[in-house]
């Protein structure tokens, strides 16, 4: 098996917080994730895949086709949003 690799990175916020502690426990425990008025992180992700190489193409996979599905399935989602709020789980 070959494995093909592709970096991508985005932005987003979020907010950690138990709503059954006090504001003190979650700090403690959160930290600045615990931050009322929400907070972001830079975030960096690899995604892998992996596969035979196509005797005719000598891809595993076509690059362009991996890019376009990273954005569609994972950046259109994420990027610059509200992890909390606008992101369906």
């Amino acid at each position: 098996m070959i494995y093909l690799s592709r970096d991508a990175h985005f932005c987003a916020a979020h907010k950690l917080y138990n709503e059954k502690w006090s504001k003190e426990k979650n700090e403690e425990i959160f930290g600045a994730c615990a931050n009322e008025n929400w907070h972001g992180h830079n975030f960096d992700m690899t995604v892998t895949v992996k596969g035979p190489i196509d005797p005719e193409t000598g891809f595993v996979m076509n690059f362009k086709d991996l890019n376009k599905i990273i954005k569609q399935e994972i950046l259109e989602k994420v990027d610059h949003k509200n992890l909390n709020l606008d992101v369906d789980l």
